[in-house]
């Protein structure tokens, strides 16, 4: 069991996050693989798109060490509130050009705030503006399975948590931890069993390399930082 007495492994690896999850199926999939963290796409025109009653139902059944993420883009800060309470989420992961304002205003209502950039992107020289500590890398198309050269990759202030995502696979993230060396990791298309296709769904298979291979990849080592984003078993 995680949560307050720490992750059942001795050594702090590697959080993971299996986003873009449409069904209750693939969330106590990723679950049972042994990922920290699923996210769920709210974004408008995505094919892993889910409204947050489905969510709601889906976070329902997740054990309660699991937790669920909302994935939003440039969306009212309002409503970024709202859906996290309603369905029941931990967290919300901003994928657009949210300001550095708006950012911070989450962030003193939600849990778990994580603020994705594109590699190489101007913003990312700001970062410390945003409010919070957990702060995601992706590709320029967000879910697409593109990949990016990895040197874009900044170094963030310290005491600041990275997530590297963007066209990460069972195949290639052991590389990508040993290279950059982050807090977390997060996959969609590259754990799905047709990658990009509606409803994504996610491939056994994948899943459990995709976890198992980012967590050996990093067995010496420890973050600098707490493995856990904050102690979801405080509800207070």
């Amino acid at each position: 069991m995680r949560g307050a007495e720490g992750r059942s492994r001795s050594i702090p690896t590697v959080f993971v996050k299996v986003c873009g999850v449409t069904s209750e199926e693939d969330a106590l999939l990723a679950v049972a693989m042994d990922a920290d963290a699923v996210g769920f796409n709210f974004v408008s025109g995505s094919p892993r798109q889910i409204s947050p009653s489905v969510a709601r139902d889906i976070v329902r059944r997740l054990p309660a060490e699991a937790i669920a993420v909302g994935v939003f883009r440039n969306e009212a800060r309002e409503r970024v509130v709202s859906i996290v309470h309603e369905a029941g989420l931990r967290g919300a992961q901003l994928h657009g050009h949210e300001s550095p304002e708006d950012t911070r205003w989450i962030a003193e209502r939600v849990p778990l705030v994580i603020k994705a950039f594109a590699a190489g992107e101007p913003a990312l020289d700001r970062v410390a503006e945003y409010g919070t500590d957990v702060v995601m890398v992706d590709g320029r198309r967000p879910g697409s399975g593109e990949t990016y050269d990895l040197d874009l990759v900044p170094t963030l202030p310290d005491g600041m948590r990275l997530i590297l995502a963007g066209g990460l696979t069972p195949d290639n993230v052991a590389d990508a931890v040993a290279r950059v060396r982050p807090w977390g990791v997060d996959a969609a298309s590259g754990v799905e069993r047709d990658p990009g296709s509606p409803g994504g769904r996610k491939d056994p298979s994948k899943v459990r390399r995709f976890v198992a291979h980012a967590r050996a990849a990093a067995p010496e080592w420890e973050p600098d930082v707490d493995p856990r984003p904050y102690d979801w078993t405080d509800d207070t």
